[in-house]
């Protein structure tokens, strides 16, 4: 009899622990399983290698064309490489990230997934560190194409392969950027106005430093005031552009690196929380 009062209250003690445990308790394990399964789901969809093979063909393409350019070959295959990769990274980032969510909410899954010990905001950064992972495989394929494509044109090593990766590397950062902002869209609107959205993001954020010149020449305190918060408030996707430099042999300075990725990491971190603070407040029924 006492062994099995003291079992009942080991077991009580047991629960009354877990029940205490704080809430994040576990929870980069279920968002890393939140994560797994985006990438799988990722791949499963065939659009991702059908973007990839197309990326590789148009680099061979660059290769034709960079043999009939006069000695030129070599910047046209890292210009038109690095554009390419950039064109379908933005278009993976766009059309499959505003479909984590409301791929879950159509499917009815998001009420079993929300069943579990899962929060909202675990379920947003499982999903975005899902496709992020997935497009830095896509990123590092099409980066290798780009360098393979080097390699056959110099019928050897290449020292413009070096200087692609820095920019393969801001590309990724601007991607990841882009991707933030398609989910902080797809958390309160439909796939189709989220993707609009999105690439009017892209669009404006590569001519963000322009709002500031534009408030500065205005004459207008109300307008002024309105560009420059549009330039505090877009991503400034400007500075992650270094395909032309990366073309004619140039590397950004290691500083420059540093900051964009900083930029980035807390532009990022900023957009998932407004995510998440509106998912949590989004009713299913």
């Amino acid at each position: 009899m006492d062994e099995q009062l003291r079992t009942l209250d080991a077991a009580q003690a047991t629960k009354h622990h877990e029940e205490s445990r704080p809430a994040g308790y576990g929870s980069l394990g279920r968002i890393s399983a939140i994560a797994r399964n985006a990438f799988r789901e990722a791949l499963r969809d065939r659009v991702l290698y059908n973007l990839v093979l197309f990326v590789l063909l148009l680099t061979g393409a660059a290769i034709f064309i960079g043999e009939l350019s006069g000695g030129q070959e070599r910047k046209i295959i890292v210009d038109l490489g690095l554009s390419a990769m950039l064109l379908f990274g933005v278009f993976i980032a766009i059309f499959v990230g505003v479909g984590l969510v409301y791929k879950e909410i159509e499917r009815r899954t998001i009420y079993a997934i929300f069943s579990k010990p899962v929060g909202r905001g675990e379920f947003l950064v499982g999903k975005y560190l899902g496709l992020c992972f997935t497009l830095m495989v896509n990123v590092v394929v099409m980066g290798i194409g780009v360098s393979l494509a080097l390699i056959y044109v110099s019928r050897g090593w290449d020292p413009l392969i070096p200087t692609i990766w820095p920019a393969v590397l801001l590309i990724y950062m601007q991607l990841m950027l882009l991707t933030a902002v398609a989910l902080l869209f797809s958390s309160f609107s439909s796939p189709a106005l989220s993707a609009l959205l999105t690439f009017m993001i892209f669009i404006v954020g590569h001519f963000s430093a322009d709002l500031k010149v534009l408030a500065v020449s205005l004459g207008s305190t109300s307008a002024r005031w309105f560009f420059t918060a549009l330039y505090y408030l877009l991503p400034n996707l400007s500075n992650y552009s270094f395909i032309t430099p990366a073309a004619h042999g140039r590397t950004p300075a290691a500083g420059f690196v540093f900051a964009n990725a900083s930029y980035a990491l807390v532009y990022i971190t900023v957009i998932l929380a407004a995510a998440t603070l509106i998912f949590s407040r989004r009713n299913f029924k």
